[in-house]
This record gives C-alpha cells, sequence and structure tokens, in this order.
C-alpha cells in the first residue's frame, strides 16, 4: 500500500504522518525549494507564511475547539506547534522557522515517508491525497481544473511586515495582553487621536503595487483583508478592528488610548516582531512611512515587508465528500486551504481528517464522516454541502453555481443547541464545547 501526497505543507505534511504512524507508505511531493510559491521562503516543511498564530486555545473558541479535537483525535502537528509556541496571551503562536524545521525534520527520519522535491504536473494514478495548497502551481491548477471541469476561483492572502525588537521605542510601547489575559506578550504602540489621523492619511494615500488583470478580478477573503482596504471602508473601521484599544492600557499612564497597533513574537528568540492584522499590498517605500508613522516604531527596522499573493480553491460542494474523497474518484482526497477551509488551525485539521480516511480505505474501514454536532465536522459538511451554493443566472437562461467564500471555524456552522438563556453566548459556547468534545471522544473509542 503506496499513497502519493502533493504538497508538503501544513496540511500534506500532517496526512504524511497521519498515514506513516499507520504503517502506510507515502510519497510526499514538495515543489520548494526549487520551484517558489512567490510567498514560502524556505524549502521546510508546515512552513507558515502570513500570521504565526493558530488563534486561541480556549475551548470555549471555536478555534480552541477544533485544536482540542484534533488532540483526541490524534493530531501530529497540533503537538509540535505547542512544543515550538511563543508566548501569545490565549492564542497558540509558534516560532516559525522552529516548527517547520521540526515537523521537516520528523518527516525526513520516518522510514514510512519519502520526501521528494518534485514539482508535480499531473494527478497521480493511485491513492491520492492533493494538499498543494492555496500557492498551487500553475501547472498542476490546469490539471485539477481539467479533472474537475470547474474554473478556479481566486482571492488574495496578503502577508504583514515584521520588525526587530530592538529597534521598537518602549517608551511609548509597552507590553500588555488584552484585558490583562495571561502573560503580556504582546508588544502595544498607542495612538492618540491626532497621531490616529495622521497614520490613517498616510495609508489611505499610499501607493499600491499594480495587479495583473487577472488578479483584478479576483477576490479578497474578508478575514485576511488587507489593512489599506479595511480602511478604505471608514476612518473608524481599523479602531473597531486590528487597532481596537479596548482592554490595552499602559499602566505607565493609566491613558485609554484611541488605537493601538498590537506586534506578536514571530520567533523562538523574540527578536522579531509582527504588525497584527497589517497584512498589505503597499509599495515597500510606503509602508516603510507608514510603519514609522506609529508611535514606538518611528526607527523600527523592517525585515520583512508584506507582501500579497493569489490564492485559488476547489469548488468543494460539487466535488468532495465530507469525508474530504472525491465524488468522481475513489481514493482521490482534497485537504488544506484548496478545499475551501481558511486558517493554519483549518488546514492541519483537514490534513488529518484526509489522512485518517485514507488509511481507513485502504484497510476495508468504512470513511469517517464526522458529526455536524463537532468543529471538524461542521466545518467539513460546510465546505461540501450543496444546500450552500447560490445559483445566479447566465445570459442564455441556464443556472451556474457559485461556492461559499471560505471559511473558518466557528459557531455558526455547527449544529444548533437548545438552550435555557437564550442570549447567553458564554452558556452557549461551553455547552456547544462539551458536546463536541464527549462527541469526539465516543468517536475515537469506536474506532
Amino acid at each position: 500500500m503506496e499513497v502519493a501526497i502533493i504538497g508538503a505543507g501544513l496540511a500534506g505534511s500532517e496526512a504524511a504522518l497521519q498515514l506513516a504512524k499507520r504503517g502506510i507508505k507515502v510519497k510526499l511531493y514538495e515543489m520548494r525549494p526549487d520551484k517558489t510559491t512567490g510567498a514560502h521562503v524556505t524549502g521546510d516543511c508546515a512552513e507558515f507564511v502570513c500570521s504565526n498564530s493558530l488563534g486561541s486555545s480556549d475551548i470555549t473558541n471555536a478555534s480552541g475547539l477544533l485544536k482540542k479535537e484534533m488532540e483526541i483525535l490524534g493530531g501530529e502537528l497540533i503537538k509540535i506547534a505547542y512544543e515550538n509556541s511563543v508566548p501569545a496571551g490565549n492564542a497558540l503562536a509558534i516560532a516559525r522557522e522552529d516548527f517547520a524545521q521540526a515537523v521537516t525534520k520528523r518527516i525526513e527520519e520516518n522510514p514510512n515517508i519519502e520526501l521528494i522535491r518534485e514539482e508535480i504536473t499531473k494527478i497521480p494514478e493511485g491513492n491520492v491525497i492533493i494538499a498543494s495548497g492555496p500557492l498551487t502551481s500553475d501547472k498542476f491548477a490546469d490539471a485539477i481544473k481539467e479533472f474537475t471541469r470547474e474554473e478556479h476561483l481566486s482571492f488574495f492572502d496578503a502577508i504583514a511586515p515584521i520588525v526587530e525588537v530592538d529597534s521598537i521605542n518602549f517608551d511609548k510601547a509597552f507590553w500588555a495582553s488584552r484585558y490583562d489575559k495571561g502573560e503580556a506578550s504582546y508588544i502595544n504602540c498607542p495612538m492618540n487621536k491626532e497621531e490616529y489621523e495622521n497614520f490613517y492619511n498616510i495609508l489611505i494615500n499610499a501607493p499600491r503595487i499594480e495587479q495583473h488583470q487577472v488578479d483584478k478580478n479576483s477576490k479578497y477573503f474578508e478575514s485576511c483583508l488587507p489593512v489599506e482596504v479595511l480602511a478604505s471602508r471608514g476612518v473608524d473601521t481599523l479602531r473597531f478592528g486590528p487597532m481596537k484599544p479596548v482592554g490595552l492600557i499602559d499602566k505607565r499612564t493609566g491613558v485609554e488610548n484611541y488605537a493601538v497597533v498590537q506586534l506578536r513574537q514571530d520567533n523562538s528568540a523574540k527578536t522579531l516582531f509582527n504588525l497584527v492584522g497589517f497584512q498589505t499590498n503597499l509599495k515597500w517605500g510606503a509602508q516603510k512611512e507608514l510603519i514609522h508613522s506609529i508611535p514606538g516604531l518611528e526607527n523600527a527596522n523592517i525585515v520583512r515587508y508584506g507582501v500579497m499573493h493569489r490564492n485559488t480553491f476547489i469548488n468543494s460542494s460539487q466535488i468532495l465528500n465530507p469525508t474530504l474523497e472525491t465524488r468522481e474518484r475513489q481514493g482521490l482526497f482534497f485537504a488544506g486551504q484548496i478545499t475551501g477551509t481558511e486558517g493554519y488551525t483549518e488546514s492541519i485539521a483537514t490534513g488529518m481528517l484526509a489522512g485518517i480516511n485514507m488509511a481507513r480505505k485502504l484497510e476495508g474501514k468504512p470513511l469517517l464522516e464526522l458529526p455536524r454536532e463537532t468543529m471538524l465536522g461542521a466545518l467539513t459538511f460546510y465546505i461540501t454541502d450543496k444546500a450552500h451554493l447560490e445559483h445566479i443566472s447566465s445570459r442564455d437562461g441556464s443556472l451556474r453555481y457559485l461556492p461559499p467564500q471560505p471559511i473558518n471555524s466557528n459557531w455558526g456552522i455547527l449544529a444548533p443547541i437548545d438552550l435555557p438563556r437564550k442570549k447567553d453566548k458564554k452558556l452557549k459556547a461551553e455547552l456547544l464545547s462539551k458536546r463536541a468534545l464527549q462527541l469526539t471522544e465516543l468517536i475515537v473509542n469506536a474506532l
């Protein structure tokens, strides 16, 4: 028994480790570093590209619940993530280089995994998991289009700048986590009204990198919007978004700020920090001017500027079952962001499920379709459910179907639950989490 996995990102690496620990041989194909994506900077497996955060670890948060479900189901990368975590308050953030190197080492040393540095341009025969990610190469994207007989939909993802911590002015910046939850692990750059308005004016007038015509017709994903796009929605949009000041007060001054820019630890040495929510497509000179206008970052040494890249995903509602196996071809699975899930945690989780189900298929066991009362089950149901399709009339009167935008884990996709107090959000999260984890435990015990 042998499985080919295309892509050694988060989903592909997780799927490979799931199969390998069950004694199944894997050929894991990764085109990097010989062929780059334009966003990755190394050839390591499971490299984090945008943020270095996996989101909340609290099980009363949707992302935190998904992480706990993965732990119960035997996820491999979630263990490595905790082993390479850096302080981030209530969130799970990782030292991205350490994490990727640890995953790569695990894969290279596993006797059941052969890591092949080669670009795949056709879908192989046999048992295959496609986890080529949102940065799938053009040639392989064409092969997927041919198989699905669907045009890819595309959306933009943007990467936030990174600065050196030693270049930050801590006479103005201060350490804190929102509402003092957990360790004070974020660097906060406060602004008064005048400073914010100056920053805003620089931002909305800053020159942007020109997009190719094909890219101009693509969509931004709502949860990863460039900061300049958010700013274009109104002068206060950022103050109620990534720059919201609530719960962040410098204890040295006691001042309630007008806006706050947060920076999150990016490496284990605590020498690099990224600007939270500052994904951008501004030209580099404009980025430098904008960052240096932020109090505390006047002389910040920028080690990586923000960039944008086009991401692609398939119409999963037409192509996949909730098991992540394709409806048309048995033994072919998709996993990761190319399925229409969004987020690092979601990528790892779908890679885990695809790996588990591929193993079960090869073992002659029924595939695992998780219930909608679990976060991972709800997520895979949502992206594969035809009922979520919108349809529009084309010029000839026929119907054309469009899939929903890529989606993160969230409470809205879970099967509903009866509440004794209808508007108690905290109670709702607690009950939904308890139900999901109990079901996940039962599933694992029954496998």
